[in-house]
């Protein structure tokens, strides 16, 4: 065993993060930790990585345990170098390493310094005999293969992304028994995420992770522990087996809940008769009653509500035409041509630092192209969720004021809500709506961002990296919002589950400013290209087939069956189509019934319009459904 807690707890003020949890890690067990937004994720990784202080309870480490942790967002010495900032340990070997490096850049500088050469040879010496080359050569084969290759490059001048991977390449290098890491995801991009997937199933000593990739915790786990409602859940799974074993957990729960219920029930009819406490079984059962009523429930709701209205959008949305962009690094986009369609679902893929929000920006007007033009159509609004919050970063207003200055009344599924009633759908208590914006946990202002987007009531969404920072429970509400959603959407992420429920086309950044369209989710254009890469390695010679030649396979091979998502479709497509047209009659009868009454009159046609246009876009999807039922039909007969 390498570590043993026994019932933690943690308090904020007022607030409890959780109340005499325990558990405990074993050698080799890889575990995967979630749970809503500001329930104590980081915190407990804090607590056991020894950083942060616990209020109650007792925590037991094994003898000479090492333990490396990874924070969310790491701290960098400005002017350090890249390497520098890798070997930052206190351990001999890594001071070591920073002293040989030191050494050899001044060598550099000066080559006749004969003392700083003596100092070298020593320092070599040492080298080899507590065997540091092997982690120095692995450091440097971390870093290539994290995607950064200048090991001498300030890290005060390095994008976030970059950042981010000099610190996972830290943590993995420093031997550890137990290796702690908070979101090692965010701000990496899909090739470095896979690389780290791969990394995490081969090395050996326990693991313990905070993590949204879904991908990351299905693949590389074998144990989660959920905290909820301040107590901690432990499922001996991956992440696919935790859904089913927390799934039929919620419903033992649920089934002794309404078992208590009737048991409170009983039991009051039995006092309402009037029964008095005089016997030692009466008031027995009268106490059991106070019991069953002091009892909490055992199951919080977390989750959020996104039941917020659309504005309607008209036949137009956005038309790309030969767009150019380039900064002084290069040519990011080249000739790009796109006609954005109503039921759009793009992701934006490429590596870090390639261009892929400069392409969002431009796509939402908020960016100008070098050449070449973007048109919007009249009906567009815009919902733009943007990767940074530094907006949010020095406000001065409280959240009920922050969402009060968007809007005062927010229209809804349900009818008209306030502000503080549509923070509380989204899980901002009373208690949290009177907090600093700039306070708020990094989960929290994504939640109100989102919120704070969606509220605007857009027709086309424009999501820039939406998972950082966003727990999986209102990922999971966000990507079924999105598959209700009527218009377009267009998403840059590097979370490779999201974009696989999310999208049906991906937009690839190839290199060079080209930008090529792949049909499919995430997963069907990583196949592709996976398949283009291993045929390139077997015979490099031979020319890479053409972007025509790619479109045509996967179309092909998308044709022979339809996705769940459109056998779904069409098995409804006729019921809907029917029910649209008795609407549109019963709509067009009151309307000659409510000739002379002008202001009913101007709600129909209005209702009439919205009615026709909803027909039209049916209509249109069971032309195309019933034409890839057809081809369907003809390949099972080939």
């Amino acid at each position: 065993m390498i570590l043993s807690a026994e019932k933690i707890s943690k308090n904020y003020s007022e607030r409890t993060l959780f109340n005499e949890i325990s558990f405990s890690i074993h050698e080799g067990e890889r575990v995967g930790l979630i749970g809503a937004n500001s329930t104590g994720k980081t915190t407990l990784l804090r607590i056991l990585a020894q950083i942060e202080p616990y209020d109650a309870g007792n925590i037991i480490y094994s003898n000479d345990i090492k333990i490396e942790y990874l924070p969310q967002n790491p701290d960098f010495i400005d002017g350090t170098t890249v390497l520098e900032q890798i070997f930052k340990g206190n351990s001999p070997v890594m001071k070591l390493m920073r002293e040989y490096e030191d050494a050899q850049e001044r060598i550099r500088e000066n080559p006749n310094d004969e003392e700083c050469a003596k100092k070298l040879i020593e320092l070599t010496q040492r080298m080899d005999s507590l065997d540091a080359w092997s982690i120095e050569f692995e450091a440097k084969s971390i870093l290539t293969k994290l995607g950064v290759t200048d090991f001498r490059a300030d890290v005060s001048k390095l994008s976030g992304g970059q950042r981010k991977r000099i610190a996972i390449a830290s943590a993995l290098i420093t031997p550890a028994d137990l290796l702690i890491l908070d979101e090692p995801t965010n701000h990496i991009d899909h090739d470095a995420a896979e690389w780290l997937e791969n990394y995490l199933n081969k090395r050996k000593g326990a693991l313990l992770m905070v993590t949204h990739d879904r991908y990351l915790l299905d693949r590389a786990v074998n144990r989660m522990i959920e905290l909820e409602g301040g107590k901690l859940y432990s499922y001996q799974a991956n992440y696919s087996n935790y859904l089913e074993l927390k799934a039929h957990r919620e419903e033992l729960v649920e089934a002794s809940q309404r078992k208590r219920q009737n048991l409170i029930r009983r039991e009051l009819e039995w006092i309402k008769r009037g029964a008095k406490a005089r016997s030692t079984k009466q008031k027995a059962r009268i106490d059991r009653f106070e019991k069953l009523t002091e009892q909490q429930e055992t199951i919080e709701n977390t989750d959020i509500e996104m039941k917020i209205s659309f504005s309607r959008l008209g036949k137009k949305i956005i038309e790309v035409e030969n767009v150019n962009k380039a900064f002084p690094c290069g040519e990011i986009i080249k000739n790009f041509s796109y006609t954005m369609l109503r039921e759009d679902r793009i992701g934006i893929v490429g590596p870090n630092g390639i261009g892929k929000s400069t392409l969002l920006k431009i796509l939402a007007g908020s960016v100008e192209p070098d050449k070449g033009e973007v048109s919007i159509g009249e009906t567009v609004k815009i919902g733009y969720f943007s990767q940074e919050n530094s907006h949010m970063e020095k406000s001065d207003l409280r959240v009920i004021e922050y969402l009060q200055e968007k809007a005062e009344l927010i229209t809804t599924d349900d009818g008209s809500l306030s502000a503080s009633q549509m923070l509380e759908r989204f899980l901002f208590p009373q208690s949290l709506q009177w907090t600093l914006v700039s306070k708020l946990s990094g989960g929290e202002k994504r939640r109100l961002h989102l919120l704070e987007v969606l509220i605007s009531a857009p027709n086309v969404l424009m999501l820039d990296e939406p998972t950082n920072d966003l727990d999986i429970q209102t990922l999971t509400v966000l990507e079924e919002y999105l598959e209700d959603f009527p218009g377009a959407v267009i998403v840059v992420s590097h979370d490779r589950y999201f974009l696989d429920k999310v999208v049906d086309d991906i937009f690839s950044f190839e290199g060079d400013g080209v930008i090529k369209r792949y049909s499919g989710n995430y997963s069907d254009y990583y196949k592709l290209v996976k398949k283009r890469q291993d045929h390139q390695e077997s015979s490099d010679h031979k020319q890479t087939r053409n972007k025509s030649d790619e479109r045509n396979e996967i179309s092909k091979n998308r044709s022979l069956k339809f996705t769940f998502k459109e056998q779904r479709e069409f098995e409804q497509i006729d019921d809907l189509i029917e029910k649209l047209e008795d609407d549109v009659m019963i709509v067009e009868k009151q309307m000659i019934d409510s000739s002379s009454d002008f202001v009913k009159l101007e709600q129909l046609v209005t209702e009439k319009e919205q009615l026709d246009q909803r027909l039209e876009q049916a209509m249109s999807r069971w032309t195309y459904l019933n034409e890839l039922a057809e081809k369907i039909e003809k390949s099972k007969q080939a």
